[in-house]
């Protein structure tokens, strides 16, 4: 797959699209029966529930869960944004940023703390974005906040997350996961809003709120993170 690299800043609020009905596709649905950590609104572990029980609605509801996004910005500042799979069961071709997953439960190690969370996302930048396993330490992760939120997509499929939000700032090679990850591309701060704004694809939803309340300020703090940590408080919208 061609990766596109292109240099191209307030996003305006957008409705959202999610899963059109169609078969799934049999990579997608086998993940599925990985088990998300069920967290009480504190973050504390509650349990465990199939990726498919965290993410499809019942009566419009779904169980809160343990998630994480990552933001990668090379050494231009530039952040690496992603467009979903086609083949995605939840928010299938949206934009988003980097990589966003799950630590989870089978894993053992992925379960007891942040840096937990941070070996979460480093296996999940190497298999959805290509990443040499030497480029994505847990210790070049900078832990910022969580973020809590739900949204119900489509109606059928949705999230209801707490979203440890981590921040790397290196440049890394590339070669994305064709089942994840249909374009990547860098995106520098000047050029996000009018990118958003122009797109044929939606957003998100998480990436969305991140996108209208906290990115610019953390973008503005890249070389200064400690000025927007916020290690407390769990951020909900």
């Amino acid at each position: 797959m061609k990766l596109i690299f292109k240099s191209l800043g307030t996003v305006p609020l957008r409705r959202f699209l999610s899963t059109v009905p169609k078969p799934l596709n049999p990579v997608q649905e086998a993940a599925l029966e990985e088990r998300c950590i069920l967290v009480d609104q504190h973050d504390q572990e509650c349990g465990f529930a199939s990726k498919r029980d965290c993410h499809r609605l019942v009566d419009g509801k779904l169980p809160l869960h343990r998630a994480f996004s990552v933001f990668l910005f090379n050494t231009k500042d530039e952040l690496l944004l992603q467009q979903r799979s086609s083949t995605k069961i939840t928010f299938p071709d949206h934009y988003t940023n980097s990589c966003c997953s799950h630590p989870l439960y089978e894993i053992e190690h992925e379960r007891k703390d942040l840096e937990s969370a941070k070996a979460a996302a480093c296996r999940r930048l190497v298999f959805e974005l290509g990443f040499p396993s030497s480029q994505c330490q847990p210790e070049d992760l900078q832990y910022i906040t969580r973020i809590r939120y739900m949204s119900e997509g489509d109606g059928t499929w949705g999230e209801h997350e707490i979203d440890y939000i981590f921040i790397l700032h290196k440049d890394v090679a590339l070669d994305p996961n064709p089942d994840e990850v249909s374009t990547a591309l860098y995106i520098p701060k000047s050029k996000m809003n009018n990118f958003l704004k122009n797109l044929r694809h939606p957003i998100t939803p998480w990436f969305n709120l991140i996108a209208q309340n906290e990115l610019t300020n953390w973008w503005d703090n890249l070389r200064s993170l400690e000025k927007v940590m916020n290690h407390k408080k769990i951020i909900s919208y």
